[in-house]
């Protein structure tokens, strides 16, 4: 990373931070530098993979709780009961205004938040209110779709041969 996109990543940072009333540490600035530099959702041990030795767990999960509280991060549910967590976009504090949908690539296993597209409206029955829907789709993301080469034309066949000789 140059010098010139260091220094714009560390005022990113610090607005962040001071936007939600929070102090800026090193942990926060180290854990919220892993979220800006990668677009997928991350789990727990991702994040400490990527902090270094200097964190210990601890100090990770405190941070991402506080990130969540706050409204920078948001937790994406996994099938096997786990959770993700990603970079929010205008999200308060203790209310999150995610209502995006989460791609989960069958081939590399990365999770995307895909803010463009809208969770769909869902008209639930009488009595039920929901207070917060998620939408996760599964499919191969376009790092892992091959770029597709195009198709040569095929041979015609005898039968269509014959048809074109009538």
């Amino acid at each position: 990373m140059g010098a010139s996109t260091h220094k714009a990543t560390e005022i990113r940072m610090a607005e962040i931070l001071r936007r939600k009333n929070m102090s800026v540490t090193d942990s926060r600035k180290k854990i919220l530098s892993i979220f800006l530099a990668h677009p997928d959702a991350l789990a727990h041990g991702d994040i400490e993979k990527y902090a270094g030795k200097k964190f210990d767990r601890v100090t990770v999960y405190r941070t991402l709780q506080t990130f969540v509280d706050k409204g920078i991060l948001h937790t994406i549910p996994t099938a096997d009961n786990s959770v993700l967590y990603a970079l929010c976009k205008d999200c308060g504090e203790g209310h999150h205004h995610d209502d995006h949908v989460h791609f989960i690539c069958s081939n590399c296993s990365k999770t995307y938040c895909l803010d463009d597209v809208v969770s769909p409206t869902v008209t639930l029955p009488e009595g039920y209110h929901a207070q917060n829907v998620q939408v996760l789709i599964n499919g191969i993301c376009r790092e892992c779709t091959p770029l597709e080469e195009p198709e040569e034309p095929e041979e015609p066949s005898e039968e269509q041969n014959e048809l074109e000789e009538l």
